[in-house]
Formats: C-alpha cells, structure tokens, sequence
C-alpha cells in the first residue's frame, strides 16, 4: 500500500476530487495548509500599503492505494491540479506498512 500526498492550488480541489473518483479512489482526506517554494511568496496592496505575503494558501490532499492503483492516481492527480503555472505543486509518496479499519478490524488493503 502506498500514500500519497498532494499539495495543490485550492481553486483545483474539485478537479483532483473528481478525477481520483473516475479511477475507483473512495476516500481521501483534504487539509487546508499554508507554504511556500519556489514562488517565495508575493507582494498584495492593502488600503495603500504593500506588503509581503510569505506563505501561500494551499491545499493537501492524502490518501492510502493498493500499490495497482498508485501511477493511475499519480497521472490523475497531475492531469487535474496542472495549470502549467509556477506553485501548482507536488506529490509524494511513501510506504505504508498497515492499515487497521477501526469500526469493523479489517486489516490492510481490507481496510481501505
């Protein structure tokens, strides 16, 4: 089983959403987090006055696979959160030795 984790514009929330469920992914877990890369932030104009925004309002998104469906989720991802712009994002993925469904005890790919 894999996890991964995606941080993406808001605005393409709904784009990922729905393009994970096409390939069969029924649940996830979505988190409103703020950061920063590449794009170091920016500048906004407020009553007159500049000033530097440093982290950027991001989305993160999580979700455990069976290792199958794990380059079916990743292009799904990238096809919806790419706006070809800087700041659309990253993915990551890392192992996930096991998995427990608390209300029933299923274990493992079971359990997802």
């Amino acid at each position: 089983m894999k996890k991964i984790e995606a941080i993406i514009k808001p605005f393409k929330l709904d784009e990922v959403r729905e393009a994970l469920s096409e390939i069969g992914v029924n649940g996830l877990t979505v988190t409103e987090v703020k950061g920063f890369g590449r794009q170091k932030g920016h500048t906004e104009l407020y009553r007159g006055a500049e000033y530097v925004v440093d982290f950027l309002p991001k989305i993160k998104v999580e979700l455990i696979i069976a290792d199958s469906l794990l380059d079916a989720a990743m292009e799904a991802i990238i096809k919806a959160a790419r706006t070809g712009k800087i700041g659309d994002g990253k993915i990551f993925v890392s192992n996930v030795e096991q998995v427990v469904r608390i209300r029933t005890g299923e274990t493992d790919e079971a359990a997802i």
